[in-house]
């Protein structure tokens, strides 16, 4: 089982391997960073509770005020030198500081000041109480940790010799072709991580990226598309699923026009078929977002998503029309194969209506994260896919998240995503979201086109397939049958 090489595709190619400038997610370089920097914590795969990994705990004993986060003894970065309490805090801090510009800074910003307690400990004091926390740094770039004074040489030469004290080193990275890594021998967790090399590959485009896996050009493939994992089944292959709730949507951004106006969110948002996106871009196979929360969710309380009303979105648009502001945007997506056809769907969807007009501006995918800190979008296809809602409900919709793309700044919505967030009792919880739910659907700055997809798919040889948080594979623990 142990030894060997691996190819893994991935859905875009990392810009840089700086971690505060990474992406725990399953279309990101989460793999990349899993494995040059490793993962503090992670979450458990059946139960999907935050479980430790290189901290031995992640304890609150008020609440949520305050957590400590404490290492195991003996780690090491890849130079030799030791990962401590200090070089966590020096990465927190720099992450909270906006000057830094990662799109995480929301998240570590719930923490007011951070205290090195002894070289493996370290107390967070939080803003306000976030008892789950935990599910914040396993989504986040808060869960990898360079070494301080590696981070201080900057950008290009961070990216020619990055330090970490993951499972894997950096061997070469030739961009736009592939980035490989390679065993590092003084792992805290021997006799992971069991392969001896892992070559990444970037592959934007789903269809290739499935051809690969089936031709054995390549042995794993993160996967975001619906369609994708449909056909890996047919194909024989392995496919692992993170279930999540939330799921992918079209952000309209209520900072300026048309999407200023409730009434033209409303007026796209009724015009639209899930099921229409679904058979277009995903041949019917993708799971839709009937409610905010999955089925499976302690905090589904059976809301429901408004469902189409084209009756009604056919007298908004010519209400507004009548007022001398007929709708029309742009709607501006990555090139991926998933966002081009949801784009290109919602564009023939809403042709069919009189008054709107819809352009598609097609981008690369690290322009989209540029867009994303601008905001100089009109729509632009989004994600908001968790476990538990806490972050990423309340970074995605709440009115001073920088994360927040639609702009929505509704006060009963801030209030109550801030209360889903510092509750401790599911109850309280579930009360809280119920009116998150409310208020979206009658605000409307969103439309869910679908679940959002985050698998993993693989050859019969390979095992150790695990995902945690948002979907972000564990690459130490791949293996493969020889």
């Amino acid at each position: 089982m142990a030894g060997g090489s691996a190819t893994v595709l991935l859905v875009s190619e990392a810009r840089t391997l700086d971690p505060a400038f990474g992406s725990n997610n399953n279309i990101g370089n989460a793999p990349v960073m899993n494995g040059i920097f490793g993962t503090l914590l992670v979450t458990d795969p059946e139960t999907h509770e935050v479980v430790p990994s290189m901290a031995t705990s992640f304890t609150t004993t008020d609440d949520g005020k305050t957590f400590v986060l404490t290492l195991r003894d003996g780690l090491t970065f890849s130079d030799g030198s030791p990962l401590e309490a200090s070089d966590v805090k020096a990465h927190w801090d720099r992450v909270k500081d906006p000057a830094t510009g990662t799109s995480y800074q929301g998240e570590a910003a719930l923490v007011a000041s951070t205290e090195v307690v002894s070289p493996t400990t370290l107390r967070a004091t939080m803003v306000a109480p976030v008892p789950n926390f935990g599910n914040t740094i396993v989504s986040t770039v808060l869960n990898w940790v360079p070494e301080k004074e590696s981070i201080a040489a900057g950008g290009p030469a961070f990216d020619e010799n990055p330090i970490g004290a993951g499972p894997y080193t950096l061997k070469e990275w030739r961009r736009q072709d592939a980035l490989v890594l390679v065993k590092n021998p003084d792992y805290w967790d021997a006799p992971r991580p069991y392969l001896d090399e892992i070559t990444f590959r970037p592959s934007t485009d789903a269809g290739q990226r499935l051809n690969t896996v089936v031709t054995g050009g390549a042995d794993v493939a993160l996967e975001s598309n619906w369609l994708n994992l449909k056909k890996a089944e047919q194909a024989g292959l392995v496919v692992r699923t993170q279930s999540l709730s939330g799921g992918n949507y079209l952000a309209m951004n209520t900072r300026r026009a048309p999407f200023d106006d409730v009434r033209a969110r409303r007026a796209v948002a009724l015009a639209l078929d899930p099921l229409s996106i679904n058979a277009s871009a995903f041949d019917g196979a993708a799971e839709l977002v009937d409610s905010v929360f999955s089925p499976e969710s302690p905090l589904n309380t059976g809301v429901a998503v408004p469902a189409p009303d084209k009756v009604e979105a056919q007298r908004l648009f010519d209400e507004l029309a009548a007022e001398g502001t007929p709708v029309s945007f742009t709607v501006t997506s990555s090139a991926s194969t998933e966002s081009s056809r949801t784009s290109e769907s919602i564009q023939a969807q809403l042709s069919a209506f009189d008054y709107v007009e819809v352009e598609i501006e097609f981008v690369q995918f690290a322009a989209i994260s540029a867009l994303a800190a601008s905001k100089d979008f009109d729509a632009t296809v989004w994600s908001a896919a968790f476990l538990d809602p806490d972050p990423k409900l309340f970074t995605a919709f709440e009115g001073s998240s920088r994360a927040n793309q639609t702009g929505i700044d509704d006060p009963e919505l801030n209030a109550a995503l801030l209360a889903g967030r510092t509750s401790s009792s599911v109850e309280d919880r579930k009360v809280a979201y119920e009116v998150v739910q409310q208020r979206l659907n009658e605000l409307r700055p969103n439309f869910w086109t679908s679940r959002n997809n985050s698998s993993v798919i693989s050859g019969r040889q390979v095992g150790g397939l695990n995902l945690y948080g948002f979907g972000s594979l564990r690459p130490e623990l791949l293996w493969i049958q020889n």
